[in-house]
């Protein structure tokens, strides 16, 4: 746990430079001039809504005002050509910057009213309203929201410019300060979780008719008693060290057994993920949880406080880290088969043939990287060129990091690595469009639908459709967080205080570890000679079990076909424009609606089958759980 004040302010520091870019001197102001009116474009635009129409709109930073007439952004969305009033920003009128103004949500307009309403009435509704209010202070809350429902009921569709027109005043006054702290704080990609977390909630649900064996419960500890020592290796050829944890049962262990590898995330230690290396122990396996050092708590804390890490994120996370950490792993392999050899008390305790790597966040990329997964940057450095504020999530930025490291790398894959488990990883763009196809192994992916630091979307599902192996898992954690699987007494506590990225208190997620305890062993246990003992422990109907109120589990091989949907059309690119996100986002909630009203659909369809009736009155359902 992080006990200092500099270390607190370290982590805060960080996600501030990730989250926060309204407070950017004057120096960098020009340099951020095109960021900046793109994101008062992206944001101002969202508020707008059809009345009396807008046809101005003023921009203002500080004492400095800005006036942009809709018609010429019209006119450049319609045609591509920059009219002579916009000849100014001729260089940020990218094509790009036209596809986001031109994208459209067709809703029925028979439903509009309603998917608005249940829409802006959902906490994420209202704290929306509540900042564009800000955004545009001459704006009410409620002439917003009117706005809004009316450029919904367009028969052509919802669009940026099409809300735009509907503000019920001629000249729109927009706080480029609010504007700028609004996108950079909001994180789109939560609206994006919140949508797929219903869809994934309704779609992955499956039968609880699960029959159990009744004399073993993989939650409950083993018998063997845990014995943890600790260890400092040199890897001399790069001046590396390597400080680890070792897990060790002190009596007999299971026969062939693996061994067991935790490899945690950025600013994280090897205590993240105590709680599943003691309780893996207490089964007669071995752990060995070790240590990053380019890229633990400790890289971080010593790291000079640098604005100008917000351009460069190789400051904070060398892109060596991205060759040195899968290294790590086979320098520590090749020690620990060594000492089984040599040393009594380690002698058959484990199997270094045969490894289960379990990491979390950059370290389910690592384990991704072992086994298998190419690197594939080609397509990282335009992505990283075009980032704005608006939208960013600190996954988005930290992958730039590995810009710097050359095109062509070596093959970092070891073939004793037999398993991954990686939780909240962040992959994006680091392997490319197909690089994690190349993936041989069983894979799960565990992704939380609430993660603010690697979004669902981007870092979980896009690569989880890549995997092409046989047997392959997803597990949904609906309302998961970034950190809500880590040990509660060995987490960051900054991380866990930053506005706009709410994560979980221990006591909240104490459930999904108790999940986790048990999924972690049953896979290692695949290993062993008590496979089919634990295959059960691997079924959806089992992770759905463990659900709360507060994070239903789903679990799946393959993705619902609304979301492969959406992946196919709605994001057919990795690098998609800031603006599409809040469209996406729409598209899912629309996704979501229909499954809500097929559902009464079909229940009604049951009872008139069923029930002999001479008069049947259909309510339409104004309450759907879309939020």
């Amino acid at each position: 746990m992080i006990h200092s004040a500099r270390s607190a302010a370290q982590s805060l520091w960080l996600a501030q430079v990730v989250l926060s870019l309204s407070g950017l001197k004057l120096r960098q102001l020009k340099r951020w001039r095109s960021v900046l009116w793109a994101g008062a474009v992206a944001v101002g635009v969202v508020i707008s809504t059809p009345v009396q129409a807008a046809e101005r709109v003023n921009i203002q930073v500080g004492p400095i005002k800005q006036t942009l007439y809709v018609s010429d952004l019209e006119e450049f969305a319609r045609t591509g050509q920059v009219p002579s009033r916009l000849q100014l920003y001729q260089s940020i009128l990218t094509p790009e910057l036209r596809t986001m103004l031109n994208n459209r949500v067709v809703l029925d307009p028979d439903m509009a009213d309603r998917m608005v309403a249940d829409i802006l009435a959902s906490p994420n509704g209202e704290l929306l309203l509540d900042s564009l209010s800000r955004v545009a202070p001459d704006l009410t809350v409620e002439q917003i929201r009117e706005a809004i429902r009316l450029a919904a009921k367009q028969t052509n569709g919802l669009s940026m410019l099409g809300v735009l027109r509907a503000v019920p005043q001629e000249t729109l006054d927009i706080d480029l300060t609010a504007a700028l702290a609004l996108a950079s704080q909001l994180n789109l990609s939560r609206l994006e979780g919140d949508a797929l977390s219903s869809v994934l909630e309704q779609e992955l649900l499956v039968s609880d008719d699960l029959k159990l064996p009744t004399d073993i419960d993989p939650t409950q500890g083993g018998p063997f008693e845990v014995t943890q020592r600790s260890f400092r290796f040199v890897d001399s050829d790069r001046n590396r060290l390597i400080p680890l944890d070792m897990y060790v049962p002190a009596a007999a262990v299971v026969e062939d057994a693996p061994l067991v590898v935790l490899s945690h995330g950025f600013a994280a230690d090897r205590r993240f993920l105590t709680y599943i290396g003691q309780h893996l122990a207490s089964y007669g396996l071995t752990v060995v949880a070790l240590e990053h050092v380019g890229s633990n708590v400790d890289a971080l804390n010593n790291t000079p406080l640098d604005p100008a890490a917000i351009e460069e994120p190789s400051r904070i996370l060398p892109a060596s880290e991205f060759l040195d950490r899968p290294r790590d792993v086979t320098y520590l392999l090749d020690r620990l088969a060594w000492m089984e050899q040599v040393s009594p008390m380690l002698r058959g305790k484990f199997d270094t043939d045969q490894v289960v790597l379990i990491g979390h966040s950059l370290g389910g990329y690592t384990g991704f990287a072992l086994a298998g997964a190419q690197l594939d940057l080609s397509a990282l450095p335009s992505f990283c060129a075009s980032l704005t504020p608006v939208g960013l999530s600190p996954a988005d930025w930290l992958q730039c990091a590995a810009v710097k490291l050359p095109e062509v790398t070596a093959d970092l894959s070891d073939p004793r690595i037999t398993q991954v488990i990686a939780m909240n990883p962040l992959i994006g763009r680091l392997f490319g469009r197909k690089g994690l196809a190349d993936v041989a192994v069983p894979s799960i992916i565990l992704t939380g639908t609430k993660d603010g630091v690697t979004p669902t979307l981007a870092q979980q599902l896009g690569p989880f459709n890549q995997l092409s192996g046989p047997d392959n898992h997803l597990i949904a954690v609906i309302g998961g967080t970034h950190l809500s699987v880590g040990d509660p007494e060995n987490v960051n506590v900054a991380l866990t205080q930053i506005p706009f990225m709410p994560e979980l208190s221990g006591e909240q997620s104490a459930t999904l570890r108790e999940y986790l305890r048990a999924l972690s062993l049953s896979v290692a246990m695949q290993q062993t000679d008590q496979a089919e003992v634990f295959r059960v422990f691997l079924e959806p109907a089992y992770a759905q079990q463990f659900s709360t109120g507060l994070m239903p589990l789903r679990m799946t091989q393959r993705l619902p076909e609304s979301v492969q949907t959406w992946l196919r059309t709605v994001a057919p690119e990795q690098a998609r424009a800031e603006g599409e996100t809040l469209w996406s986002w729409m598209h899912l909630k629309t996704l979501d609606a229909r499954k809500s009203i097929g559902g009464v659909q079909r229940r009604m369809m049951a009872y008139l089958r069923q029930e002999q009736v001479s008069i049947t009155v259909l309510y339409w359902p104004m309450g759907l759980p879309w939020i």
